[in-house]
């Protein structure tokens, strides 16, 4: 799930080099090359872990490991999960050293891996396969668009922090609320929610381009794998909720 604190971190642009906005061309064009490798090296990495443990433990090995989430520990996982996020965010956005800044990156790619598996565990039964290849290319599409759309127009969507940030926390009252007495949101909250999440895409792409100093990629990177990753999940919740 996204990591809220990434909104409004006080140490979110920490490091003392050149805003990317402000940097020579040929050294913009480096961070945002770098940016978008990381990012995408996040999502393979994010699918190897996810395709291994199906591959090696078997659909019914899994469903165990996950069956704990799946009951009432998920809250207690959820919380884990974004004390851990917020943990990554820390170490990704380090002004010192690289090595923790990657350590960052990877430790929420690991945590998002866990935190998928009993979505992911719950498609294969539902849907097979195919509903998880449908909600990843639906997620790629509208990441595509909304990267355009800002690296075309260079429009600063930094005005939306406020609204994502009091918009996430009332997300995360809706979650836990629902969790605690045990009802489902239904489809109307994941609309909302993947609306939600293309805001965060606009606003993290535009960080990028205007907020971001030359010496961000992997903080950058970490801002959006965690969005586009939210957005996939909600999109696999949308698409399993229509196949019932």
């Amino acid at each position: 799930m996204k990591n809220q604190a990434q909104t409004f971190d006080t140490d979110f642009y920490a490091p003392t080099d050149l805003f990317a906005a402000a940097a020579a061309a040929d050294e913009r064009a480096g961070f945002i090359t770098k940016t978008y490798l990381y990012l995408f090296g996040a999502i393979a990495a994010l699918i190897f872990i996810e395709t291994a443990l199906f591959t090696v433990l078997g659909l019914e090995n899994m469903l165990i490991l996950a069956a704990p989430m799946l009951g009432g520990s998920w809250i207690i996982v959820l919380g884990a999960f974004m004390l851990v996020s917020w943990i990554a965010n820390k170490w990704a956005s380090n002004s010192t050293s690289s090595a923790i800044q990657h350590a960052g990156l990877a430790l929420y790619v690991i945590a998002m891996s866990v935190i998928l598996m009993p979505l992911l565990c719950i498609a294969q039964l539902k849907g097979g396969s195919g509903t998880i290849l449908s909600a990843g290319m639906a997620t790629a599409g509208l990441f595509a668009m909304l990267t355009l759309t800002v690296f075309i127009t260079r429009k600063d969507f930094s005005f939306m922090r406020s609204f994502l940030m009091f918009g996430g926390l009332a997300a995360l009252g809706f979650i836990f609320t629902a969790l605690l007495f045990g009802f489902t949101l239904g489809p109307i909250f994941m609309y909302a929610m993947i609306a939600f999440m293309c805001c965060y895409i606009l606003y993290d792409t535009s960080n990028v381009l205007h907020h971001y100093r030359i010496g961000q990629h992997v903080a950058a990177s970490l801002a959006l794998f965690a969005s586009v990753v939210t957005l996939f999940w909600y999109i696999l919740q949308l698409f399993l909720n229509r196949d019932e």
